[in-house]
């Protein structure tokens, strides 16, 4: 399966949850372009796109277990779902291994390992802020602590104006 294909079959999965829906093909799009703006190589590509399609693949289940789809409890549910679904897609053991990974870790933020973590983290973190209305305080802490890529940086600037820490009022530089 390429990824058009693993983007029907999670699409699919969802079952009609628009908000899912819309939610994951908004994180696969940024990733996308975070990613090849970034130059990832081929295969961390298209790991990273498919984590990206099923990074909250544990969303559903976790609602009707927890009554919530807490960060935590979607990477614990998570990778091993991820590792199911993904399966028959014909994607390598090593691939689906490392996206099961990068499921079970997209709410961690610390010990970022990989350009593939690092920018899911950064594309998840475009479509949280505006679906949570996350205010410009924690989106200017997250750019300075978080973000890591040029391409991750510059979106984040243009969709919410910020700016990098050196240019922030009172900086010194």
């Amino acid at each position: 399966m390429n990824v058009a294909e693993i983007t029907k079959k999670m699409i699919a999965y969802s079952q009609g949850n628009v908000h899912d829906i819309s939610h994951f093909l908004k994180v696969y799009a940024y990733a996308k372009t975070i990613g090849e703006c970034e130059g990832l190589e081929e295969q961390t590509q298209t790991v990273l796109e498919v984590a990206a399609l099923v990074h909250d693949i544990a969303c559903p289940l976790c609602r009707k277990k927890y009554g919530n789809a807490n960060g935590k409890d979607q990477e614990k549910e998570g990778a091993p779902l991820a590792r199911v679904f993904l399966r028959d897609t014909g994607l390598s053991e090593d691939m689906i291994a490392r996206i099961s990974y990068l499921v079970g870790h997209h709410h961690t933020l610390t010990d970022i390992n990989g350009m593939d973590y690092q920018i899911l983290i950064e594309a998840d973190y475009l479509v949280n802020a505006e679906e949570n209305g996350y205010s410009m305080e924690n989106i200017q802490r997250t750019r300075n602590q978080i973000f890591k890529t040029t391409a991750g940086k510059a979106l984040l600037d243009s969709i919410y104006g910020t700016l990098p820490e050196a240019q922030q009022e009172g900086a010194v530089v």
